[in-house]
């Protein structure tokens, strides 16, 4: 090849360091053609050429309600009444927090159909091969979803069995991880049958909850403690939603290239946030029955019989559904890792390392598990905010009105890569000391009577260091031409 011809691939980015991480045959494979397609996906990282895609965005409301229509988000409900806020002080805080985090998704679901890839693959444009860092990360928080899920799909399968618990676990995660192995069309089906199962059932436990039981509780903290208190029920809640951003568009890269930004953001933020307001405020108001023992406080409030059984299947059913998801998105980071093994399998070892967890989870006293619990969902998640304002504010410089392009073929600056992981560093050192966490509780937090505000110092940090140096990047850029 000519100096020309070496220097326009350059522009495009056709150089390996920017095209052979996406494109490598390990990374491509099977692909489902249609809705209803259920043949096993192999396909991985690789961007799914407009030709080949399919679907419509109303398919999203489903993909995004029916994972979070599960016990985890009933219990994270529960810790506003635990942490002493009361019932509408908890409603408010949950729903904050809830409608901040679903924003950032459904924005994030919107990349799908644009790129034709997964949300870590995107990444690359603004991380270069640095990627490997967030990939990571999202590797490790995959499985930890699994765990934070999973422990409540094994205590229901157990309770409706009368097994041990351990075997219960082994049941779920051989369901789920059916589910992840065949991959994105399955899922899509799924979520939508346990759409339709999950709010008929959760409906009927909401009705008998509030039926039998003195759901309005006053707040039990004062003053700064109820400050603080709400302010980390709020970052708790925030923190359970935006999980899902580095997920996010691994659920929407099918969809064609045309379909409306807005109609698939439209019914992204609806699924997420209309099943957390749900599902929470049924932890919030059942918080006496349901903070201890979950399962065994589901089964009570059905009256038991047909109606318990039913209740505990489908609390097992959505834990197997909603962890799915982890483990397709954990075999999608595994690839922008660079390991290169077919989705399919690496969906199997984020499902193997999820049954450790869950072990270790469900150990101990009540006090034990919830402190564990809490610990986890936090520490899982506040990286997520400074990936976030750094992938969007790459996205908004490279996208220039494009309609549609493809990461594999776009260039990532080698200054702009180092700036986004020192930023991203940087952004994380400083929210330290706004964590509260029983590992980590940092001189604010205390000071500010238990307030976590790490995930907003965390966005903010990182979307200030790598926004003002693009910005000033674009400008040098600009005064040299």
């Amino acid at each position: 090849m000519s100096m020309s011809g070496r220097r326009r691939g350059r522009m495009v980015g056709m150089d390996p360091h920017t095209e052979r991480p996406l494109t490598a045959a390990v990374f491509t494979g099977h692909r489902p053609t249609a809705a209803g397609d259920l043949s096993v996906e192999t396909h991985g990282i690789a961007p799914i050429p407009e030709t080949e895609r399919y679907g419509r965005p109303g398919r999203m409301f489903t993909v995004w309600f029916a994972p979070q229509i599960t016990m985890t988000g009933v219990f994270t409900g529960t810790l506003a009444i635990t942490l002493g806020l009361g019932f509408w002080l908890g409603m408010l805080a949950m729903i904050i927090g809830t409608v901040l985090g679903s924003l950032a998704v459904a924005y994030l679901c919107t990349w799908g159909p644009r790129t034709g890839t997964a949300q870590l693959p995107n990444a690359r444009m603004a991380f270069g091969p640095a990627v490997v860092l967030p990939a990571a990360l999202q590797w490790v928080s995959s499985v930890a979803w699994d765990g934070l899920v999973g422990i409540f799909g094994g205590e229901a399968l157990a309770r409706l069995l009368d097994i041990p618990f351990p075997a219960a676990v082994l049941i779920v995660l051989v369901l789920q991880g059916a589910v992840g192995f065949f991959g994105y069309e399955l899922i899509h089906r799924v979520q939508a049958v346990l759409t339709v199962v999950l709010l008929a059932t959760f409906v009927v436990f909401a009705v008998k909850l509030v039926g039998g039981h003195d759901v309005v509780t006053a707040p039990t903290a004062h003053g700064a403690d109820l400050a603080g208190t709400f302010v980390l029920e709020v970052t708790i809640a925030l923190s359970l939603a935006i999980s899902w951003a580095s997920y996010a568009a691994d659920f929407s890269r099918y969809l064609p290239a045309q379909s409306s930004s807005l109609r698939v953001f439209a019914f992204s933020f609806a699924g997420i946030v209309a099943a957390y307001v749900f599902v929470q405020g049924i932890g919030i108001a059942g918080a006496e029955l349901l903070s201890d023992q979950t399962a065994e406080g589901v089964h009570t409030v059905m009256g038991g019989g047909v109606l318990g059984a039913v209740a505990l299947l489908a609390i097992a059913l959505a834990s197997a559904g909603s962890s799915a998801m982890n483990d397709y998105s954990g075999s999608l980071a595994l690839q922008t890792l660079g390991v290169r093994v077919r989705r399919p399998v690496s969906a199997v070892v984020v499902t193997v390392l999820a049954f450790v967890l869950i072990m270790w989870l469900h150990a101990g006293d009540a006090g034990t598990r919830i402190t564990r619990f809490t610990d986890v969902l936090l520490l899982v998640g506040y990286w997520i905010p400074a990936f976030v304002a750094i992938v969007v504010v790459d996205w908004w410089m490279r996208a220039d009105g494009r309609r549609s392009f493809n990461p594999a073929t776009e260039p990532t600056a080698g200054p702009d890569a180092v700036a986004a992981v020192v930023a991203f560093v940087l952004a994380y050192g400083a929210a330290v000391p706004f964590m509260n966490t029983s590992l980590i509780q940092g001189p604010v937090a205390r000071a500010w009577h238990g307030a976590d505000v790490a995930y907003f110092v965390n966005f903010a940090v990182a979307l200030v260091l790598y926004g003002g140096w693009r910005v000033i990047s674009a400008r040098r850029k600009a005064s040299r031409r």
